[in-house]
């Protein structure tokens, strides 16, 4: 069984470049990244580039037959972030092939996000931008905006760490890279929060001032001050990765 989908404003020639998993699979690109389930290639076609992210596999053993294939946890994931209103990269096409219900591979495609950086890099290399104060809390309100979405609706990123976010010239944020986020429940759900923003302070308290993290919190829980619950859990947040670096 293959199920294969393209963007309905697809031109005709991404519609003859990506038209069915067979012709993904068989493109030449730039390659950006690899490990043992996935590669993740870069394309352009008609002036323009996109990432393949395409999967050679679901795991060992049971997770060829159990549970939702990462790939298709990735789209329906982005999905969930247009349809949240969380700027993300544009789906493009996606799919899976499955023999005898076992996870065969699969492939998801996104346009390029044009101007934009991730936000590891720009610490890397100590970004002027970093140091502008208007700069990092035009960021900083639209990544807690987002943050606060994707908790109030029980969903957590599992990945939430600078490198997955990206921002362009005119310090707009977009998500991506969410292979691994899901819905939660219960203290399960707390546990993945509090990860979450642990995961984003991990580079903010090398990056930012205590007043820049404070500001990023209280945007998050949307207050302007901290009530009595705050202190507990960012002490959680602070101590998240102790012993752990």
């Amino acid at each position: 069984m293959s199920e294969w989908r393209l963007s309905e404003d697809a031109s005709p020639a991404l519609r003859a470049a990506f038209v069915d998993l067979d012709a993904v699979f068989a493109l030449q690109g730039e390659r950006i990244t690899q490990d043992p389930l996935s590669e993740v290639l870069r394309v352009e076609c008609e002036g323009l580039r996109y990432y393949v992210k395409r999967y050679h596999g679901a795991g060992k053993g049971l997770r060829r037959f159990i549970g939702r294939p990462r790939v298709k946890a990735e789209w329906q994931n982005l999905k969930y972030f247009a349809k949240w209103g969380i700027p993300t990269a544009p789906i493009v096409a996606y799919g899976l092939a499955r023999k005898a219900g076992a996870f065969v591979r699969g492939a998801l495609i996104t346009r390029e996000l044009l101007g934009t950086e991730d936000m590891a890099q720009l610490a890397q290399r100590d970004a002027a931008c970093l140091g502008d104060r208007t700069w990092v809390a035009r960021v900083s309100q639209q990544l807690a905006a987002a943050t606060r979405i994707l908790h109030e609706h029980r969903f957590t990123h599992n990945d939430l760490k600078w490198r997955n976010l990206l921002v362009n010239a005119e310090a707009e944020l977009f998500l991506i890279d969410c292979p691994t986020g899901s819905f939660w429940w219960g203290p399960l759900l707390h546990y993945r929060m509090i990860k979450d923003l642990a995961c984003l302070d991990k580079v903010a308290k090398y990056k930012l001032s205590r007043t820049q993290r404070l500001r990023f919190y209280l945007q998050y829980r949307g207050r302007q001050r901290l009530q009595a619950s705050d202190k507990p859990r960012i002490r959680q947040i602070v101590k998240f990765f102790e012993g752990r670096e």
